[in-house]
């Protein structure tokens, strides 16, 4: 990454008490219009024209919206905001890919990062400050977990992405390098940021509901995938109810080593997570699951451990996912430092 764009340290700014709109479904802007004394004969048709501006042309000013009356946009300014979680810093690297820390209104901080391809874009995003499952190569494991992010929080990164890439209507880029040539920059959304999103089921659901509403932000569900240490029971819950891409933090084929590496093993082992894995809802050669497989030299990639991998994903449509180990982001002394497998592959 280069130098940050934005400041190093932006001094937190006045907590603003109105409630954001972004992040709110239509039911939610339906109750929001309510409170203002919006008669229900209207309400259908307000929400229509509010879901447009935020989600389609990315307003972020109520003065934008000029189908609606300039005292109901004073009204809804008084109350509400189009507030997005505000850059800390901006790290842009030379092949285009961005890293945020985002501050969000109480202060606390998470990171979303875009990694642009030459035809598509995918957004990596967060779902908890902090995180709880100490896994041992994950530097987010060092940070205990503070909070579940809102629904407001997590697709506030999504719009802070398409603010900053000039993903709206209209909209260019302030800083255009590597920011592939298509119509949508941001192609793919990714739960694999800081925290387990199945930790904060509710919250993520209705957040991706929004992201995949095509007459809003249009992300495909084949285009978001939720990354899982693998939280069993709730597996199967987030294909009936949201069915997205799955993919699966596995990094070892026995649990012995597991529980090392990812300790969430200890609670639900490798057989009950392929279990759950095999029952995804609508699971098939075209909706398959990803399984994600850091290559830890001398600890997880002998032949002998990618038999068996093969052998454990028999019958499981899936996809793995092989991913070079970062010493730098490693946490335990248990875990080798030395330099990075040279395997990486997506088969």
């Amino acid at each position: 990454m280069s130098a940050p764009s934005l400041a190093n340290s932006i001094p937190p700014q006045q907590a603003d008490r109105r409630e954001t709109l972004i992040g709110q479904g239509r039911e939610g802007l339906a109750a929001r219009l309510e409170e203002l004394g919006v008669p229900e004969r209207q309400s259908r048709m307000r929400v229509g024209q509010l879901w447009n501006w935020l989600y389609v042309q990315g307003a972020t000013d109520f003065a934008r919206m000029t189908n609606i009356a300039k005292e109901f946009r004073a009204e809804l300014d008084l109350s509400f905001t189009l507030a997005r979680p505000e850059i800390v810093t901006e790290q842009v690297s030379s092949d285009g890919t961005r890293k945020w820390l985002l501050r969000l209104n109480d202060g606390k901080e998470v990171e979303t990062v875009y990694i642009p391809e030459e035809d598509r874009g995918t957004l990596c995003i967060s779902s908890q400050v902090g995180c709880t499952l100490n896994c041992s190569f994950c530097h987010t494991g060092t940070q205990r977990l503070v909070r579940n992010l809102t629904p407001a929080e997590i697709v506030g990164q999504i719009m802070v992405a398409r603010d900053r890439l000039g993903d709206w209507p209209g909209a260019v880029a302030d800083d255009p390098r590597g920011i592939p040539d298509t119509d949508r920059k941001i192609t793919n959304v990714v739960l694999m940021g800081m925290g387990e999103p199945l930790y904060n089921f509710d919250h993520v659901r209705d957040a991706m509901a929004i992201a995949a509403d095509g007459e809003g932000l249009s992300v495909s569900k084949r285009r978001i995938t939720l990354s899982t240490s693998g939280v069993v029971p709730e597996i199967p819950r987030w294909g009936e109810e949201a069915g997205t891409m799955l993919a699966i933090s596995l990094h070892a084929v026995r649990d012995e080593l597991r529980d090392r590496l990812v300790p969430i093993n200890k609670k639900w082992p490798i057989k009950d997570l392929l279990d759950a894995c095999r029952a995804y809802p609508g699971l098939s050669n075209a909706k398959r699951i990803t399984f994600e497989y850091v290559m830890l030299k001398g600890v997880n990639d002998s032949i002998a451990d990618a038999k068996e991998l093969v052998r454990l994903l028999a019958k499981i449509p899936a996809k793995i996912n092989l991913i070079p180990f970062n010493p730098g982001r490693v946490r335990h002394t248990n875990v080798p430092t030395g330099s990075k497998s040279r395997h990486s592959a997506r088969w």
